[in-house]
């Protein structure tokens, strides 16, 4: 088992595998609708300035996320 690690954490250009999404109520479900499920990859393609938003690419979206609801999804590092 790999270790897991916050969103939050990757630098831009890593790419990870969703492990666990520990957020809750509606930014939960929305993060489902918009694909961001256990196994899916997810790439960091940037992060402002002062740490938040980060932006991610998912199934070919672009999806920008506040750093603290970044760090609530746990991800695994892709070999």
């Amino acid at each position: 088992m790999q270790q897991r690690i916050p969103l939050a954490a990757i630098a831009p250009g890593e790419t990870v595998r969703v492990a666990e999404i520990c957020v809750e109520g509606a930014l939960r479900r929305r993060l489902f609708d918009l694909g961001l499920i256990p196994q899916t990859l997810i790439s960091c393609r940037f992060a402002a300035p002062a740490g938040s938003p980060m932006a991610f690419t998912v199934r070919g979206a672009v999806l920008a996320l506040r750093t603290r609801d970044a760090q609530e999804i746990f991800v695994e590092r892709v070999s």
